[in-house]
């Protein structure tokens, strides 16, 4: 018996998601046509043996986390439930909190996956050298370049053995090519540890001189307080895999998320893949278009482009490398580039929406994408265009390399700027 959970954070984090997570809980924001968690439990409902996925986090359960949760069950036939922490309780915290539901009915082991992570998620192959080897903690691990390692958890491995010998979360400087995925599968005994930090940061807490500094006893960081900690221990082992892996930090990395998503769909899913039919618009690479949406027989999409739920696509369109959102429309002779369109947007006639992707360098195999910042040196950087929620834009107007706040409706071009 086996039991996944999907630690989904809170609206505390995903900053660097906004505009996009005003309007849906981050985990649930769609990428290549699905909300981002449906991946993860794809996955691991296909494991043998799953009985149950549980989802750990700090989000109110509203409406759009219900039905999401009500229709995963539905469809992958598996117990989906979601635990609310009564705080923010690090990546570790949650864990501990519900292990007796972790542990309910005993499972042999239990997978952990960060929500904001992109892969094609080898929890069978994950499984079968757990089974090899037994160890309390089993991490999956992927390279990436000397510089871009810095930006991850970083892993220095035996060669042989494959076990954890030093982990720094975000080094100063260069420990080791391997970094952490956020994908990991626990032995019932993981928890002990965890009760071990509960029980030194209780210890704090009750000698901290100044109790508003201290964080709470139940917040903890499996990455510093538990990896670091236990690396070289033989408690930490490593499984890598050289298939896709991305974190999805900003509404960027979901782009080219979205890209990569859409790529496994010939393999995985080539049923939600747009197909040119006579009479149908052009498509041009991986398109995913929901049957709802109204697409125009002249418009030309793709490549890497998903058309949400009842959207409207006009005569002549153009759309390529860009995520629109349900509700939205674009009138004819549009042309949207390296964007995402938000929830109920309007883009006028003739229109150009574009943006800069950032995507990682195709002649480095172990780039990753770059952790980005919206400013440098008080200057909006170049990147993705964003248009938030009910955002309208007139006819012949140009928005270049620019993030529009929800509900506005503008008059005139923009280059490089956060309309707010």
């Amino acid at each position: 018996m086996l039991k996944a959970v999907i630690l989904i954070g809170g609206p505390q984090k995903g900053t660097r998601f906004r505009p996009l997570s005003f309007e849906v809980p981050k985990p649930l924001f769609p990428v290549a046509g699905v909300p981002m968690i449906q991946h993860h439990i794809e996955a691991c409902a296909q494991v043998p043996g799953m009985q149950e996925i549980l989802l750990i986090g700090f989000y109110q359960p509203d409406e759009p986390l219900t039905q999401f949760l009500e229709a995963a069950q539905q469809e992958f036939h598996l117990p989906v439930r979601y635990l609310q922490e009564f705080a923010p309780l690090g990546t570790g915290g949650g864990l501990y909190h519900f292990r007796d539901q972790i542990l309910a009915g005993g499972p042999e082991a239990f997978f952990v996956l960060n929500a904001d992570v992109c892969s094609d998620f080898p929890l069978s192959a994950m499984l079968e050298a757990h089974r090899r080897q037994r160890h309390p903690f089993l991490l999956l691990g992927t390279t990436a370049n000397r510089t871009q390692s810095l930006n991850y958890g970083c892993i220095v491995e035996n060669p042989q053995t494959h076990e954890v010998l030093h982990y720094v979360e975000k080094p100063s400087t260069f420990i080791s090519d391997i970094i952490n995925c956020g994908i990991y599968l626990f032995s019932p005994e993981a928890l002990k540890p965890l009760r071990d930090v509960f029980q030194r940061n209780q210890q704090d807490g009750q000698l901290e001189d100044s109790p508003g500094l201290w964080p709470g006893a139940g917040t903890i960081r499996l990455e510093q307080d538990v990896f670091s900690a236990l690396a070289g221990q033989g408690q930490i082992y490593v499984h890598l895999t050289d298939g896709i892996w991305s974190q999805i930090k900003s509404a960027g990395s979901a782009l080219y998320a979205s890209r990569l998503y859409l790529s496994r769909y010939q393999n995985t899913h080539p049923e939600r893949l747009a197909k040119h039919i006579p009479g149908g618009p052009r498509i041009r690479g991986n398109v995913y278009i929901h049957p709802t949406a109204k697409v125009a027989p002249s418009a030309v999409l793709g490549p890497n482009v998903s058309i949400g739920k009842g959207v409207t696509v006009g005569e002549g369109v153009r759309l390529r490398e860009s995520i629109v959102l349900h509700g939205a429309t674009l009138q004819e002779h549009t042309c949207v580039l390296h964007s995402i369109v938000g929830w109920g947007s309007t883009v006028g006639r003739w229109a150009r929406v574009e943006g800069t992707p950032n995507d990682p360098n195709p002649n480095d195999p172990r780039a990753r994408m770059d952790s980005e910042s919206l400013f440098k040196d008080g200057k909006l950087l170049p990147a993705i265009t964003i248009l938030g929620c009910r955002v309208r834009i007139p006819a012949e107007v140009l928005i270049l390399n620019s993030i529009v706040l929800p509900h506005k409706e503008l008059s005139r071009s923009f280059t490089n700027q956060i309309i707010l």
